[in-house]
């Protein structure tokens, strides 16, 4: 069984940085950032799978990277979140799959619960 527990979100002016992190448990294949913005359909922003490149959506790329770490059993997902955006608020969900590449929201089988990101103007 995966799990997946998020933190990091918060407030932050626009230009600052944050990191996000994601604890995952259980085998999975495909990880990655997904956010939800009011109002608007939940996007994948950042993807990485074994023996695979991360991929990026558009919008953050150049600005945001995704790195997993290895803790025995544990795995640690990272978003370091750059020059953030006021259109960068949104919630920040941590999501796996244990089959395939990819993470379009559809295909994601296991969620985190999510972690609120807010960016002041």
């Amino acid at each position: 069984q995966v799990h997946l527990v998020e933190s990091g979100g918060g407030l932050v002016q626009a230009g600052g940085s944050l990191r996000l992190s994601c604890a995952i448990s259980g085998y999975t294949y495909s990880m990655g950032w997904l956010r939800q913005a009011l109002g608007k359909e939940r996007e994948k922003i950042a993807c990485i799978g074994y023996g695979g490149f991360p991929s990026y959506a558009d919008s953050v790329k150049g600005r945001f990277t995704i790195t997993i770490s290895h803790d025995n059993a544990k795995k640690i997902l990272y978003l370091q979140m750059d020059s953030l955006k006021p259109d960068d608020t949104a919630m920040y969900y941590c999501a796996a799959r244990t089959t395939g590449w990819g993470c379009t929201p559809t295909g994601m089988d296991n969620w985190g619960k999510g972690t609120l990101v807010n960016i002041s103007s």
